[in-house]
């Protein structure tokens, strides 16, 4: 057959794939046996624009593929699938190598060869992603995501609405065991999210396995997707590669009696969130489970990112950034909790906690020991306060509240703080305390502030060589 002559009847960049078949079912070669001039002419370009952009080399006809990508299992999937199989295939992705959306295209091919497949491959590139392409898919993959998008978004309750999300993977997948965990290349720690198991699993739960060195495995899963859309595991060729690439992984799987595997990241924009896999999945449905999770984890990948964005500004709007303890925001909503009856707490204790000697310190070393000063403060307080919420209500003044505390026990821990942080010299505080019903919070607080006013006034009364 003239492959070169029917490729240049094609429009699209297209080329002509082939794909050896063993009788054992397997495959061996995968090869570009041609392409038509917009493909090879692509080629050319890319091989001038230097190594790390799509091709590396010139297009030499019936070359392997790994001459011009890197070994792509995925895209191995696809040809033997086609090729073999004789199944038509259409995919919209941007693997993480190609700075890039493809728009794929893949049809069979009549073969005069028993042990050799053909196949067109056909792409389209863009820069930037085309919604309507996205959205062309086939309805029970939409349906699919549909429902997962409902999932995500049905419910406040953000950890609720995961664990649904996670079921309605684990049953698409029909898989044994599915998972979303987190990753935080800050701290060097991985979370699990949510995951769900087959009612007769033996599966262990992954809180199981995080110990302080699981993040290295995490962070390896990386570089073994090698810049495609996911890994998927399945068959003893994949295996083997896998073995290959990240033999600490293939062990950890293979002491876990893990069969296959799909394994995709979860990203929002260059950064890695995290991944969900599914372990033991319906190998027959293995092109589908791809397609769906390829569109699903892009708006799960979303969900999540809002959702880390969130905590981090409530964060932001309720730390201190000095000291590392609750700021005056976080205060004035939980007081407002506590008296609308939402904070859930019968009996409150207030202490009101006023360091002494900050002006001079300001004064005298620079505010720079002044911020040293409070920082050491606030040490002083959650030492001694442990258990209770803890407050910089503003300047030099920290307010203590403890929620349902015996009173015996909250005035042990007062005593405790007057006795560590009484020299004028170093951390010093002025001392408030009052214990009502939770309802009269405020009433509280105003008595609470009066006392430790007072003591204030007799400190410096003993120390006036101290400056306000």
């Amino acid at each position: 057959m003239d492959f070169k002559g029917f490729a240049d009847m094609f429009k699209p960049m297209t080329c002509i794939m082939s794909v050896e078949k063993f009788e054992d079912g397997s495959f061996g070669n995968i090869r570009i046996v041609t392409g038509n001039d917009t493909y090879i002419n692509a080629m050319q370009y890319y091989e001038s624009m230097g190594p790390h952009d799509i091709f590396t080399q010139g297009f030499i006809p019936d070359s392997p593929y790994e001459r011009y990508i890197p070994k792509d299992l995925n895209f191995e999937e696809y040809c033997y699938r086609c090729a073999i199989l004789g199944e038509q295939l259409h995919t919209y992705i941007k693997p993480e190598r190609f700075d890039c959306w493809l728009n794929l295209t893949m049809m069979p091919l009549v073969s005069d060869k028993e042990n050799i497949g053909y196949c067109t491959y056909s792409q389209e590139i863009t820069q930037e992603v085309d919604a309507s392409k996205m959205t062309d898919i086939a309805p029970d993959i939409a349906g699919a995501v549909l429902n997962t998008c409902i999932k995500m978004s049905k419910s406040d309750d953000f950890s609720k609405s995961m664990n649904d999300v996670i079921i309605g993977i684990r049953e698409l997948c029909d898989s044994d065991h599915c998972c979303i965990l987190l990753t935080d290349h800050n701290t060097r720690k991985c979370t699990v999210l949510c995951e769900n198991f087959k009612s007769n699993s033996k599966r262990t739960p992954m809180n199981d396995y995080l110990d302080e060195d699981f993040f290295d495995i995490a962070e390896s899963w990386n570089d073994t997707i090698a810049g495609s859309t996911c890994i998927i595991i399945k068959d003893k060729q994949e295996w083997e590669v896998l073995k290959e690439r990240n033999p600490q992984w293939y062990e950890s799987l293979k002491s876990a009696d893990v069969e296959s595997i799909v394994l995709f990241p979860l990203r929002s924009g260059h950064e890695v969130l995290g991944y969900i896999w599914a372990t033991d999945f319906d190998a027959d449905r293995t092109v589908k489970i791809k397609e769906t999770l390829e569109l699903t984890t892009f708006f799960v990948s979303a969900h999540i990112a809002n959702h880390l964005l969130f905590k981090r500004m409530e964060v932001m709007s309720s730390i201190d950034i000095l000291t590392g303890i609750l700021n005056r925001n976080a205060m004035n909503n939980r007081i407002d909790d506590i008296c609308a009856g939402r904070g859930n707490v019968e009996n409150v204790g207030i202490v009101f906690a006023d360091l002494n000697g900050l002006k001079r310190v300001n004064d005298k070393e620079g505010h720079f020991a002044g911020d040293m000063l409070l920082k050491n403060a606030a040490l002083v307080l959650q030492k001694e306060f442990e258990g209770c919420e803890i407050y910089r209500a503003g300047g030099d003044e920290f307010m203590i509240i403890a929620a349902d505390m015996a009173e015996t026990q909250l005035e042990k821990h007062v005593e405790g703080l007057k006795a560590v942080a009484s020299d004028p010299s170093g951390v010093c505080f002025a001392v408030g305390i009052c214990y009502d019903n939770a309802m009269n919070i405020k009433k509280a607080m105003r008595i609470a502030d009066e006392r430790m006013y007072a003591n204030k006034e007799e400190f410096y009364k003993k120390h006036p060589e101290i400056a306000r």
